[in-house]
């Protein structure tokens, strides 16, 4: 059995940046199929904007422990600018760069829901609406950067935690476009014409 005292750090980053991806992937999930008005039932919304901030929560925590774990890494030594400023670090500079970007505006666009009333509610779901790009860039970061992402294990969960939100922002494009539809409807009888 190796010793893995050398490579503790770089492990735990790994294991914490693939958790954070599929923590990211199931509160992506959730929120296309809150505001995709996918589920039905009385008082299940509530609960899955429970689950939905819980694990958007632990996605940040998760992103967090990727980051900082790194600190410690005796191969890297990234320093505090390489974890926290996007293309500054020396590895795959790229890769981690969009890394670093996704965390940042998925750390942003999550706690802002703590600031909603402030920002007004139509604003903040207009920038809430950024959260899928953020987390397609972590998706790109994972590719890129990541050490397991050309493996065949790593490759089918890719694409368990991908597939399923690329298959419902479609239906959530719908449901908003249908939402939308009375009031331009309701728009175009102002028109002024008699």
């Amino acid at each position: 059995m190796t010793n893995p005292g050398p490579h503790l750090f770089w492990i735990t980053s790994r294991a914490a940046g693939t958790v954070a991806l599929v923590l990211a992937s199931m509160a992506v999930t959730v929120g296309l199929m809150i505001g995709g008005k996918l589920m039905s039932g009385r008082g299940r919304g509530g609960d899955m904007r429970a689950l939905h901030e819980a694990l958007s929560l632990a996605t940040l925590a998760a992103i967090a422990v990727h980051g900082v774990s790194l600190l410690g890494d005796p191969y890297l030594h990234p320093g505090l600018s390489g974890i926290a400023v996007p293309f500054a670090g020396r590895y795959r500079p790229l890769w981690t760069g969009l890394g670093i970007a996704a965390g940042w505006g998925l750390a942003a666009l999550g706690l802002s829901y703590y600031f909603r009333e402030r920002i007004g509610a139509a604003r903040w779901r207009a920038a809430h609406r950024f959260t899928l790009a953020f987390w397609a860039l972590g998706v790109v970061h994972t590719i890129g950067a990541g050490t397991d992402a050309r493996t065949i294990w790593y490759v089918i969960l890719l694409l368990v935690l991908v597939v399923p939100p690329l298959v419902m922002l479609p239906a959530r494009m719908a449901a908003a476009d249908r939402r939308r539809a009375p009031q331009r409807q309701s728009l175009g009888s102002f028109s002024g014409a008699p």
